[in-house]
């Protein structure tokens, strides 16, 4: 007797998305210092007709929703998490901005892992080139 079948959630989100006849769907990531390329980057991408998603709060930026330290830690990293989330909901990554951090070279690494084509507005940066 077979087992069954076992569907990678990735390959069975990427078929529903196709059955319903999405669009491409980019996730922009990038270190937040450049929000302002990103909100550039959302325009581009919207007007080319895709859907994008990015990160939704610059905690180098104060606000008092992130103004206590240990607070802002536990932020940061609950934002990581839907991050990656986004990564894994989108076909392609667009990565904004001429620096690679920490958290942008995991992204990138977790895009690559899941078989995301990863662009760059700055090629020169790619980790991998």
């Amino acid at each position: 007797m077979s087992s069954p079948q076992v569907i990678n959630p990735a390959e069975k989100l990427a078929e529903a998305k196709k059955l319903l006849g999405f669009p491409r769907i980019v996730a922009i990531c990038g270190s937040t210092r450049f929000m302002a390329e990103m909100v550039e980057a959302d325009v581009r991408e919207t007007k080319a007709g895709r859907i994008v998603v990015k990160p939704g709060c610059d905690l180098k930026s104060p606000d008092e929703l992130w103004s206590d330290p240990v607070e802002a830690e536990a932020l940061k990293t609950r934002l990581d998490e839907l991050h990656r989330s986004k990564i894994l909901l989108a076909d392609e990554v667009l990565v904004v901005g001429n620096y690679i951090g920490d958290s942008t070279r995991a992204e990138i690494a977790y895009a690559r892992s899941l078989g995301r084509p990863v662009r760059f507005t700055h090629p020169e940066v790619d980790p991998d080139a």
